[in-house]
């Protein structure tokens, strides 16, 4: 039986863990070729494998802030399986250092608008001449709810940087809908991934502040992002474009949340 993405190409950046993984190995269940692209190269060899080979799956070295690398990751997906149909820009980080205002230095707020918006736009960048070519395709860029809400827990640059990836993905999705490229949001809420775990891994009343917003009362799990990614790569999501797409729980909908 074929897969909802069946033989269509994609591109995932930020691939060998978290959200990125688990989106990877759903893409691939779901019949498509994938381009991992991340930084971790013993993962990214043995990952390849795992998925099913050179026939599925390509491992790609890349520095999402630098635009030889993020076009050389695309024109690799092209070279390799003929075309690019899905790109999933997901790569970002939120490091310690990243936090109140009057705490997080210069450096600080600049490396995480690198790698979280900086990325996403020489992604979108890189992807778009090939899916105008084709004349289809759907990009999926990873916000977050506190792109539209504030964090109970500051991190004063990765909340502007993903603000940025959803106001960006709007103006796309607006500018190139009639030419069959679709491009959405993903906005997650907090999510049981290494990122999160390591965030709060020294600081469970930080943990419990966040968690207890969550209507749902947990955080989410990583294959439920990617079968919301699913969705938005499939034609099941055909008449979406320039969507911001909540998948938090209930986060941004809650006023008080009940104990």
């Amino acid at each position: 039986m074929a897969g909802r993405i069946q033989d269509r190409v994609a591109v995932v950046t930020g691939g060998c863990s978290g959200i990125g993984l688990a989106t990877v190995r759903r893409f691939v269940a779901e019949g498509a070729k994938v381009v991992i692209g991340d930084i971790d190269d013993a993962r990214g060899g043995t990952l390849v494998e795992e998925l099913g080979g050179a026939d599925v799956a390509t491992y790609v070295h890349v520095d999402v802030t630098s635009q030889e690398q993020v076009d050389a990751l695309f024109r690799t997906a092209a070279d390799t399986y003929g075309s690019v149909d899905i790109a999933f820009n997901n790569a970002g980080i939120s490091p310690p250092e990243d936090d109140s205002i009057l705490d997080t230095d210069l450096d600080a707020w600049r490396r995480v608008q690198e790698v979280n918006l900086t990325s996403v736009y020489l992604c979108c960048k890189a992807a778009l001449p090939y899916m105008l070519e084709q004349g289809r395709g759907s990009i999926i860029n990873t916000a977050s709810f506190v792109a539209v809400m504030g964090a109970a827990t500051s991190q004063i640059s990765y909340s502007a940087s993903k603000g940025g990836v959803l106001s960006m993905t709007r103006e796309l999705g607006v500018q190139f809908a009639r030419q069959g490229v679709r491009v959405n949001a993903l906005c997650p809420g907090p999510v049981n991934t290494p990122l999160l775990q390591e965030l709060f891994a020294a600081d469970a009343e930080r943990a419990a502040r966040r968690l207890v917003h969550v209507p749902m009362g947990r955080f989410g799990e990583p294959e439920e992002m990617a079968a919301a990614v699913l969705f938005l790569a499939s034609d099941d999501s055909s008449f979406m474009t320039a969507t911001t797409f909540l998948v938090d729980g209930g986060i941004s909908g809650a006023y008080v949340t009940p104990l």
